[in-house]
């Protein structure tokens, strides 16, 4: 059975993949981004889908979510990001760099939920990663409000964004992606998941690695970097 992660396991199993098995930060960032953007295109095809906002927090799960955005731009869709925090962190400005070379626009205020409605078909959720501790942080507290009020569907990277990592969230008023998208193995937060569709992304663990934590994961198929679980 596949085995959904507590937080501590999700952060020992990070820093072993940086430190004994010599995985960087960057590398790690974009496959999981990549695997984020093509399994986006699997459940939301790009055709009927054009227009994507995505969110990004100022930390890893906000990193996935530039790569995302950048993938998802060659895929052919057309990003939009939301960076409201941004970091002097090397990484992460190159990262931006490279949304900017791909000509995707970032929109320096979140809009209104009837904005979001009808000027995007989709909105990822990328501001909080695993790491993430209750409360939501005074900075985010209205755009998580704001995303709570959309009808547009929402896809979140590896945990939706407020939510307790092993716990989850509230069964009314908390973010409620159509899409979960783990990454590595899914954190203990997923048993909760309700929408639509959830798969698992980053086919980069090393099977020392995974017998170790036991964490069964799925086989993925011929060359995909992401598999659905439901």
């Amino acid at each position: 059975m596949l085995k959904f992660l507590s937080q501590e396991e999700a952060i020992k199993i990070d820093q072993e993949l940086f430190n004994e098995y010599k995985f960087s930060v960057d590398q790690l960032m974009e496959l999981a981004g990549l695997s984020c953007a093509a399994a986006i295109t699997k459940c939301y095809p790009p055709e009927k889908n054009k227009s994507v906002l995505v969110c990004c927090g100022p930390g890893n799960n906000g990193g996935d979510g530039l790569v995302c955005a950048r993938h998802l731009k060659l895929f052919g869709f057309e990003p939009g990001v939301f960076y409201p925090k941004r970091t002097d962190n090397n990484l992460y400005q190159i990262l931006t760099t490279q949304c900017v070379g791909m000509d995707i626009p970032f929109v320096e205020k979140l809009p209104e939920a009837d904005v979001l409605n009808s000027s995007y078909s989709l909105i990822v959720d990328a501001i909080f990663g695993f790491s993430f501790k209750p409360p939501i942080r005074p900075a985010f507290v209205g755009v998580i409000d704001t995303l709570k009020s959309v009808q547009t569907p929402l896809v979140s990277i590896d945990i939706p964004s407020g939510w307790d990592v092993e716990k989850g969230g509230p069964l009314e008023g908390g973010l409620q992606p159509e899409l979960l998208i783990s990454l590595t193995a899914p954190k203990k937060c997923a048993q909760f998941f309700t929408g639509k569709f959830h798969f698992l992304g980053g086919r980069f663990v090393p099977p020392r690695l995974e017998a170790k934590y036991q964490l069964n994961l799925p086989e993925y198929p011929g060359t995909e970097c992401c598999v659905q679980i439901k």
